[in-house]
């Protein structure tokens, strides 16, 4: 048909045809649609296929048997210096101090003059103390952050603290470190006694290395306390009767102690005539050595996993 032809059968059917070639039109669209859809359900059903067999694939290899023994989990050991520091702290948090701590490296005023210890005392020749210059040091006591607690409170309010942390002193052999942990005790308050140092004592060492452990206070000297006593324990190995740890005498030197000092009351702040306090310290390394039966303290820093591992079976 020509395109004439067509012309003249448009005009004289006009929208009888029209809606004639719509209808083919139509027809047409319906059957490519559904053929569109038997194409997408035939994808949809491989593709399901597909991810079915490869999900049964991978849990085949990763099939477990579960008739095989279990794989044992190793796991590590707590220092017993970490054991011991705990042990302390939360001891004496039951008790009501808080636990502060301070700079290692450390300024010569805090580590010896607010502590009574002037430039040029002789008590400074006790100690071989590693200086970075001549007014900064590594810290070779804990005593220093007593120092700082008491001028950080400005209030001058009752103080109950201790200070556990690393100190440093030119000291090497199997009793000694150059670096040591040591933890000490300060209380500042009105009516504080003597009666108050020894009873606070007696709890920490019954606590620490048993119930049947005595105390016996020696008089001594240290610059920030008077009086000052030195603490020996009753020897846990033979019971006080006497041995090669104990040197034949039933007593172990562990702590010093003492009533602090009206000089270092007044230098940190506190009036002598309203505030008293005592003070104490002692090495957690060697109360680490005396509690679990360590012959050497070296081993506490050698790192040895033989070492290590036979903390892992202990209670606290």
């Amino acid at each position: 048909m020509s395109k004439q032809d067509e012309f003249i059968k448009q005009l004289y059917y006009g929208d009888d045809l029209f809606y004639e070639n719509t209808r083919k039109d139509s027809s047409k669209k319906c059957e490519l649609n559904k053929i569109r859809d038997e194409i997408e359900q035939m994808i949809d059903e491989k593709e399901s296929e597909f991810k079915n067999k490869d999900l049964q694939e991978r849990l085949e290899k990763e099939k477990i048997d579960v008739t095989l023994p279990a794989t044992k989990v190793k796991r590590g050991s707590e220092h017993p210096l970490n054991r011991v520091i705990e042990e302390v702290e939360d001891l004496f948090v039951s008790m009501g101090y808080d636990v502060v701590s301070g700079p290692e490296l450390e300024t010569d005023e805090y580590c010896f003059e607010r502590l009574n210890l002037p430039k040029g005392h002789p008590a400074r020749d006790m100690q071989d103390s590693f200086y970075i210059t001549s007014e900064y040091l590594l810290r070779t006591q804990t005593s220093a952050v007593q120092a700082r607690t008491m001028m950080a409170n400005t209030e001058k309010t009752p103080i109950r603290v201790i200070c556990p942390g690393k100190t440093y002193r030119k000291e090497d052999d199997a009793t000694h470190s150059h670096q040591f942990n040591q933890v000490e005790g300060l209380v500042i308050d009105k009516n504080i006694s003597f009666a108050d140092l020894k009873g606070t004592l007696e709890i920490f060492m019954k606590k620490m290395l048993g119930e049947n452990t005595q105390l016996r206070f020696r008089p001594s000297y240290f610059p920030f306390t008077e009086p000052s006593y030195e603490v020996d324990v009753s020897c846990f190995k033979c019971g006080g009767k006497g041995c090669n740890l104990c040197k034949q005498t039933g007593w172990i030197e562990l702590l010093g102690s003492g009533i602090v000092h009206p000089n270092v009351l007044k230098m940190n702040g506190y009036d002598p005539e309203i505030y008293s306090g005592f003070a104490f310290g002692t090495g957690l390394d060697r109360l680490a050595m005396f509690k679990y039966g360590i012959t050497d303290m070296r081993l506490l820093y050698t790192n040895d996993v033989k070492f290590l591992s036979q903390f892992d079976r202990m209670d606290k």
